[in-house]
């Protein structure tokens, strides 16, 4: 017998005796398998959060809200969250050298507008200095009720936040910061974002009048790369100056987009893509006539966008889309109210060509009615991102918000920072099928007790409620929303805090919170050694 005959034996010989097998061939008619199990969804054992700077104003109040819904099966062991602050990154390239001069220069112009800054010209602060990289400034301690801070500082830095066990399911932070006077007046309000490698912003603008920052921030300990690509409606807006910005280990930097652009532009598409590493994104804009707000980022890229949330007040409506891919975009445009889907006359459908940003002024659209934008691919479906600037009030009263494409409530949807007055959530079914929700009232950041209640959205309407109140409210409040049944639900909460006869209000979309996982079955198949 051969010498490579000899040791094949040899090999399977060892091989059943390793595993234990009897015989060597497939088992007839697939006995001894065991079918797989399907994955069960089990709770996330860390999430994170990135809050930007809030404001540069002398004249702004913030206030943080941290909130982890009670979750079935959430890990019973340690449980820890915190935001801390993160180190201003080093002003190293021009584009965030000029972003550096040109906010302080809006800052001292906006605070001293209206004849409101800090005594002396000074940043107002505690006389404590800035706040130390890696301060903690808010630490939750159990889920199913708010914890709060807040700063009045103008240097507050951006906050870099991690949950874990129990606390970190469904953990969300809100950041609502009011400025009182000078360009942006009004309520900023964001959720703070998860990192990520890429996000779409339309709606920013680089027009004069309007300072837009996108503050970029790097929760890791090695540096972050980041390309910042503009798209006005001419295409690519080309600036050497956006390519390649760096980004420290635990720190924040913000860039002017002004200064990514040679000549101005009315309505543009901002990408913000990571070469390496991961970061977390916002944008706040600030006009001297319209106020200011978050702008947060636009769902993924789709063939059909739900915007949720437009005001019955709504005094001017402005839809921006962009289409990333590389066919253009043919969409139809209807606004979903309370009692169904109608046309806005008019502008019935939107050409979006590729590669370009298309704006176009809708106006009084909601006509006395809260309701939400549908835009619908027709013919080939390609991508798009979308997001409104929403004005309300008239003349030197005015505010802006913005509310960018949702995605849908698959299973949980959490927004932290509710008032007693003030608070309103936007649900809409977009398809054919009713939706139903379950909507939580977590108690007060002070005191009270959680309330639920079940809401069905018909098909093809927007359906406007005031959260239930928790009874015995003390402070402020989170709200939870579940899908019980039924069909695709978004969903967006509008913060409305009226002062000095400016309608403040900021609205934030609120996508399914990622509390859960998918974990597959596994097990030992030693058949597998027979395939």
């Amino acid at each position: 017998m051969k010498r490579t005959t000899l040791s094949l034996f040899g090999a399977v010989a060892a091989l059943a005796a390793a595993t234990g097998l009897a015989v060597v061939a497939e088992p007839a008619g697939g006995a001894g398998t065991t079918p797989a199990k399907a994955a069960s969804r089990q709770p996330v054992q860390r999430s994170a959060a990135l809050c930007p700077a809030p404001t540069s104003s002398d004249v702004g109040e913030t206030v943080y809200t941290a909130f982890t819904p009670p979750t079935t099966g959430a890990s019973g062991g340690k449980a820890a969250a915190d935001l801390l602050a993160a180190a201003p990154g080093k002003k190293d390239d021009a584009v965030t050298d000029a972003a550096k001069e040109a906010g302080k220069d809006a800052g001292k112009d906006g605070a001293k507008k209206d004849g409101k800054d800090g005594k002396d010209g000074k940043s107002k602060s505690d006389g404590k200095g800035a706040t130390a990289p890696g301060t903690s400034v808010l630490a939750p301690k159990e889920p199913g009720k708010p914890a709060t801070a807040g700063t009045g500082r103008s240097d507050a830095p951006a906050l870099i936040g991690a949950a874990e066990g129990a606390l970190a399911p469904g953990w969300t932070v809100q950041q609502s910061t009011v400025v009182s006077a000078g360009s942006g007046r009004g309520l900023h309000g964001l959720t703070c974002t998860a990192p990520d490698t890429s996000f779409w912003f339309p709606g920013v603008s680089t027009a004069k009048g309007r300072q837009d920052y996108v503050h970029l921030t790097n929760p890791d300990t090695t540096a972050a790369v980041v390309d910042l690509e503009l798209y006005g409606k001419d295409g690519r807006i080309r600036s050497a100056a956006g390519e390649g910005v760096t980004l420290p280990p635990r720190s924040t930097v913000p860039v002017l987009l002004s200064t990514l652009a040679d000549t101005p532009a009315e309505s543009a598409t901002l990408h913000v893509a990571a070469r390496s590493g991961r970061v977390g994104a916002a944008v706040q804009a600030s006009d001297e006539k319209l106020g200011g707000d978050w702008l947060p980022a636009s769902a993924e890229p789709a063939a059909d966008a739900v915007l949720p949330g437009i005001p019955a007040d709504a005094t001017s409506v402005r839809l921006i889309a962009f289409a990333p891919g590389t066919d253009d975009a043919d969409l139809r445009l209807r606004f979903a109210g309370p009692s169904g889907s109608i046309t806005p006359a008019g502008h019935e459908t939107l050409h979006v060509k590729s590669g370009m940003t298309e704006a176009v002024d809708l106006g009084d659209v909601a006509k006395g009615e809260t309701g939400s934008l549908l835009l619908t691919a027709e013919g080939a479906k390609s991508p798009v991102v979308a997001a409104l600037r929403v004005t309300r009030g008239k003349d030197d009263k005015q505010e802006t918000a913005f509310i960018p494409a949702t995605a849908p409530v698959e299973r949980r949807g959490t927004v932290a920072d509710n008032r007693a007055k003030g608070s309103a959530l936007t649900l809409v079914a977009p398809g054919k099928e009713a939706a139903e929700v379950k909507v939580t009232s977590s108690a007060g950041s002070e005191g009270g007790t959680a309330v639920s209640k079940t809401y069905t959205v018909k098909p093809g309407t927007t359906l406007a409620v005031e959260p239930p109140q928790p009874s015995g409210l003390k402070g402020t409040y989170a709200v939870t929303v579940e899908k019980v049944s039924g069909g695709p639900v978004h969903v967006s909460r509008t913060l409305s805090l009226p002062k000095d006869g400016v309608p403040m209000f900021t609205v934030q979309p609120v996508p399914d919170d990622r509390s859960t996982v998918a974990v597959p079955t596994v097990g030992q198949d030693l058949s597998m050694l027979n395939r």
